[in-house]
């Protein structure tokens, strides 16, 4: 297998900081591996790089020890969800129907 150097970029953002690496890395690097491989965990405290969920583009990987990266593609480090979209979605729906219930009187 041919391990002539690929360019990847890996990301990393938080509400108030945000980090863009550009590595060139050996041809068959996993996104895992990119990702252990930007050492990110050094300038935000507590990122589990081992353990985070990742994706290419804003696709979220199923196994990324397995998805072997390409030339250009841009590996992201998703933070955890701290709220269920879907149950934040249902909370507002359900004190919208209140409200309304209460300008009818």
């Amino acid at each position: 297998m041919d391990k002539s150097p690929i360019a990847i970029e890996v990301v990393y953002a938080l509400a108030d900081k945000q980090k863009l690496l550009r590595l060139s890395v050996p041809s068959g690097t996993t996104l895992r591996e990119a990702a252990l491989r930007s050492g990110l965990d050094a300038e935000f405290p507590g990122l589990d790089l081992a353990g985070s969920p990742l994706g290419i583009f804003g696709k979220a990987v199923a196994k990324p020890e397995e998805r072997v990266l390409e030339d250009g593609e841009r590996v992201e480090i998703y933070r955890p969800l701290i709220a269920d979209p879907k149950e934040v979605r249902k909370q507002r729906a359900a004190r919208a129907a209140r409200a309304k219930a209460g300008e009818g009187d």
